[in-house]
């Protein structure tokens, strides 16, 4: 009896044990949805749901004919994001040789891809080089002195396939930097399509990064980031359609019951083993590339790996797996380190092939022949001689990386990247009136700049995306939402891990498509989900439209900063917004 009684013994209004709120219902009020209340449904359409189609009623309001409408619905997947990319392109490729100089940090990248393409490892250049470049248009001896660099090959190797084409001049080491900065736009069109699925809220992720002023200015110099991040949305689009294809092999092997819907299976989702999974491989691939550009690329294959483990759990999980984590271990988890790790340390290894094969003779590249002198003996002689060189080679890098503190007028912390408070000038000149495009009434010299700065209203507007991603990750389980945070995580969050050290505010440029994206599916709960009152449908659409305009129009009004077009000095100090911009 004392017993009973005191189990019983509450304070007044307090509600038995069993009948109070846990935890998932007290966090109900900011949205939390557990997972019993998800609807069970067909499995066929949680694991693999069907893409969104425009409504009749709009192809009826603009006159459409349901034939010409049904097309239209099929070719927009791809009619859509190519339009977009087309859009994306033409500016990017607009006067790509303009300025016509070596501007920031080309006057390292430039030089290195010329000579890889030629010789396979960098070497050192005069110090007058980027004039005698442009004067000769490119017509000049390439030195053989080697030089000691910091970022493996691949970037570089991206850069002279261009002027290899195009030649040693501006056009030509700009244009892999704008051809990837545009076809990177349409992987992230079609990403968003896929994740969203919906060709309206992916064409406009696109649309976003087509308008934002560093990706734009990224696209349109010869720097390593702009190269990395084209990789890195690559690996993970291939990411993303690996998932759509996993699951929908899993979707077709559950048994079906009388009604003609697929029912989660324990056995099934178990046991099934899902294939070779090319997709997987080629996010492996990727990811190399992107390691081989620079190192940050990291931190990106990590996340990715994560990301992957657990998309596959969440698959088995759906399918009705009794234990889903043992299931994606034993059938998935080994497939993912192989089509990821050793590709990744394979494509980062066979990209210094250029230096591999340079002569051991103090003739190669830098370092080359340290095996054979400085590094005789020791416990790792039985290795060949380049690889122990090469890891030599690498572990100098690493330590000039980490030490790197020299102050520089446009580093900045990365706490300020996502309000753009410290951008960078890539290019700067004052034009006398009647002279590079300075009006002739422009009554004193003009300012003429390119500055690498985000389209400031995308940006600003993304923060308040990045919390609603957060919150929809954290408390609907939104996988897509999670996968955007995955994404700006990666890219982000490591270079808090190096304050002390000369960042700068353009390497977010490689997190900035999943800000896009983060952007684009606020914008879509904006408007509204499916089933909505026409009156709310029409205050979001409202409300979407007026913020894509302000970002277009922001984008515009910020066009000669980003393209280095002479303007009058006034309006140059009316785009100056914050003091840190000066």
């Amino acid at each position: 009896m004392t017993s009973t009684a005191s189990s019983m013994d509450l304070r007044p209004g307090q509600a038995p044990h069993d009948q109070r709120p846990t935890w998932q219902q007290r966090l109900r009020r900011f949205g939390y949805a557990p997972a019993g209340d998800v609807p069970a449904g067909d499995a066929r359409d949680r694991l693999v749901p069907p893409y969104n189609e425009p409504s009749p009623r709009l192809w009826q309001v603009l006159g459409v004919p349901p034939v010409l409408a049904g097309r239209l619905t099929r070719w927009s997947g791809w009619g859509g994001p190519l339009l977009v990319t087309l859009m994306a392109g033409l500016m990017r490729f607009w006067h790509l040789g303009s300025p016509r100089a070596v501007i920031f940090d080309e006057t390292y990248y430039a030089k290195d891809a010329w000579a890889l393409v030629h010789r396979g490892f960098e070497v050192n250049w005069d110090k007058n080089a980027n004039d005698a470049v442009l004067q000769t248009h490119g017509h000049l001896a390439i030195p053989t002195d080697a030089a000691y660099v910091v970022h493996p090959p691949v970037g570089k190797y991206v850069i002279g396939l261009g002027e290899l084409v195009f030649g040693f001049d501006p056009f030509g080491w700009r244009f892999m930097t704008a051809l990837l900065g545009t076809l990177s736009v349409l992987l992230l069109c079609r990403i968003g399509r896929r994740m969203f699925r919906s060709t309206f809220l992916g064409c406009l992720a696109g649309a976003l990064m087509a308008v934002d002023g560093l990706h734009f200015v990224m696209s349109r110099t010869s720097l390593l980031d702009g190269v990395l991040m084209f990789f890195v949305v690559a690996a993970f689009g291939c990411l993303v359609v690996d998932r759509d294809r996993s699951r929908a092999r899993l979707a077709a092997a559950l048994p079906v019951d009388a009604d003609g819907r697929a029912r989660p299976d324990a056995d099934v989702a178990d046991t099934l083993r899902l294939g070779w999974r090319p997709w997987r491989w080629g996010a492996g691939l990727m990811l190399g590339l992107a390691i081989g550009t620079k190192w940050n690329g990291l931190y990106i294959l990590a996340a990715f790996c994560v990301l992957a483990v657990l998309w596959d759990v969440g698959a088995r999980k759906v399918a009705g797996a009794h234990h889903p984590y043992l299931a994606a271990l034993k059938h998935d988890t080994g497939i993912t380190f192989l089509a990821t790790v050793p590709v990744a340390i394979g494509v980062y290894l066979l990209s210094w092939l250029g230096w591999i094969l340079s002569p051991a003779d103090g003739t190669g590249g830098y370092f080359r022949n340290w095996a054979a002198t400085d590094g005789r003996g020791g416990h790792f002689a039985f290795l060949p001689d380049w690889l122990r060189s090469l890891w030599h080679y690498e572990h100098e890098v690493y330590k000039f990386h980490v030490g790197l503190s020299t102050p520089h007028t446009y580093q900045s912390n990365p706490w300020s990247w996502l309000v753009l408070g410290r951008p960078v000038s890539y290019f700067y000149e004052s034009p006398s009136p009647g002279a590079d495009g300075c009006p002739a009434d422009a009554g004193e010299k003009c300012a003429r700049e390119v500055l690498a700065i985000g389209t400031p209203v995308l940006w600003w507007a993304g923060i308040a995306a990045l919390l609603y991603v957060l919150w929809r990750w954290a408390f609907r389980r939104d996988w897509r939402a999670g996968a955007i945070a995955c994404g700006i995580a990666a890219g982000y969050l490591p270079w808090f891990m190096y304050q002390e050290r000369t960042i700068f505010l353009f390497y977010a440029v490689v997190f900035l498509p999943f800000l896009c994206l983060a952007l684009a599916m606020l914008i879509g709960a904006i408007i509204g989900p499916p089933g909505s009152t026409d009156t709310r449908r029409l205050i979001g659409a409202s409300t979407a439209g007026v913020l894509v305009l302000l970002i277009a129009w922001n984008f515009i009004y910020f066009w000669p900063l980003y393209t280095g077009t002479a303007i009058p000095i006034d309006d140059w100090r009316s785009r100056m917004w914050l003091d840190t911009w000066v």
